[in-house]
């Protein structure tokens, strides 16, 4: 175990913790988890780069430890009720695709580099913006943020569910180019 696999580590042990605040309704405690966890993805990423402790463990590690943040938090806000339910489907079935394929991929016996495409680069900032926005005024006592003279949220929802549909299409058709290549057939 590398240090940046020990961060990345800790961060999937955080993910329980800010579901149980969000639950409980203490989304300031929620919002620093995830500030901290966004963070330590940061520093982990860094470390390993700078001191070349990159490993293939880290290269799971690291979007496993990304998605459960992220699909936990979507799921649980929500369930409070704060993120819209249709939201929530589409998020969790984009990742649950991506999974499957992935899997079904690996039973196939096809070698994976486990490179995001660039749109699901974005698609991952716009959920990380979006639950921030959600979660950001309760821990930093603010009011909703606006942006000129709009409420964010409901912006960067919509803005969330194309880059989703987006992201999940473009893993689509890159599945479909290497399903072809066994003829479409395990």
């Amino acid at each position: 175990m590398s240090i940046p696999n020990i961060i990345t580590f800790g961060r999937i042990l955080v993910v329980p913790v800010a579901v149980y605040f969000i639950l409980a309704g203490e989304l300031g405690v929620a919002f620093w988890l995830f500030v901290g966890a966004g963070v330590s993805d940061a520093v982990d990423g860094a470390v390993a780069r700078m001191f070349r402790a990159r490993t293939v463990l880290g290269a799971y590690l690291d979007p496993i430890a990304d998605k459960a943040l992220l699909v936990s938090v979507y799921v649980s806000l929500g369930h409070i009720g704060v993120l819209p339910l249709w939201l929530v489907i589409l998020v969790v079935f984009r990742d649950l695709m991506i999974v499957g394929g992935v899997m079904l991929l690996y039973t196939l016996k096809e070698s994976l580099a486990m490179q995001p495409l660039y749109v699901s680069k974005i698609n991952t900032a716009v959920q990380l913006a979006l639950a921030a926005a959600v979660l950001a005024p309760a821990g930093l006592g603010l009011p909703d943020f606006h942006l000129f003279g709009r409420e964010l949220v409901p912006l960067l929802i919509w803005v969330c569910a194309g880059t989703t549909v987006l992201s999940g299409l473009a893993y689509i058709y890159r599945g479909g180019l290497l399903f072809s290549r066994h003829g479409g057939v395990p």
